[in-house]
């Protein structure tokens, strides 16, 4: 089952079940206690709530009458760095001086984990993420992300688009937090896959396509199965000595790296296609520098 934020042609916004054609939406008046999306997912038996919550009086709404809003209440956005082997080779190269650090965290027990967005940084479907004015080389991250409830289960999988300002981080790790948080950093959506079973992780594939001018200028294609390190392991790190009121989404890292010689530009379109999840489609934007 897929659940998604919706916002209707008059305005509504609404909690929906995704469904082949279209959605249908939820009465969340039903249940005390259950006002938001995070509410569903953070219950003990989602799916049954989900269906429980059903407005029957209400037709499906196809997909040509709304819009995907980013699945997020209020939950902290966090992410894992250097979990494909890919992703290290990336690092290694653009941080001559942090080689060693990358190549270490890649077989640590520790993972890399950083802070990555607050909801209000976050950009939903068809919202435009953002490159940095002062950033010359940065690059759209696929990933998938993991819902995550307050007591740490994973509760669900939604699409993430990780914005990193290579050149910045290059320059210093010490920028990594300049590098990867600011406004507009972050895409998720467009709904969340309700977690039933273990993730195939070979069957699960990840396609980066990149569109400048209405060309494509780069696609990159993985699979989870190429992630070095296991999804709940991930969850039980972020968890140390921690904890979320509100839940997380935590993204799980890239192992999709486009050329040095590439940069996102203003205008351009980015697709992350996420085999069973779903795909996420943001424009870019690059302002000038003030």
């Amino acid at each position: 089952m897929k659940l998604a934020k919706v916002l209707l042609s008059n305005g509504e916004r609404h909690v929906a079940i995704v469904e082949e054609n279209g959605v249908q939406l939820l009465d969340l008046s039903q249940v005390d206690h259950c006002h938001r999306l995070s509410d569903i997912l953070f219950a003990p038996d989602p799916i049954g709530l989900a269906k429980f919550l059903i407005n029957t009086e209400l037709p499906p709404v196809p997909f040509n009458q709304l819009e995907f809003l980013a699945p997020i209440d209020h939950q902290e956005v966090w992410a894992a760095g250097v979990t494909y082997k890919r992703s290290q080779v990336a690092r290694m190269e653009e941080s001559e001086t942090a080689a060693s650090h990358y190549d270490q965290v890649y077989t640590a027990d520790r993972p890399e984990l950083f802070f990555k967005a607050t909801p209000n940084r976050v950009c939903g479907p068809n919202q435009p993420v953002r490159v940095r004015y002062d950033s010359q080389w940065s690059v759209p991250e696929p990933e998938l992300a993991l819902i995550v409830s307050p007591d740490l289960r994973l509760v669900g999988y939604t699409v993430g688009n990780d914005m990193s300002a290579r050149d910045i981080e290059g320059e210093n790790p010490l920028y990594l937090p300049q590098a990867k948080f600011y406004k507009d950093c972050c895409g998720l959506g467009p709904s969340v896959l309700l977690h039933e079973k273990p993730l195939e992780r070979e069957a699960t594939k990840i396609i980066l396509t990149i569109e400048r001018g209405g060309e494509e200028v780069f696609q990159g294609k993985t699979s989870v199965a190429e992630m070095a390190r296991g999804l709940e392991d991930l969850i039980s790190w972020l968890g140390k000595e921690n904890d979320f009121p509100s839940g997380a989404i935590l993204l799980t890292g890239t192992g999709i790296v486009p050329p040095d010689e590439f940069t996102l530009e203003d205008r351009d379109i980015v697709s992350i296609e996420i085999s069973g999840i779903g795909t996420l489609i943001n424009p870019v934007v690059k302002d000038a520098a003030p």
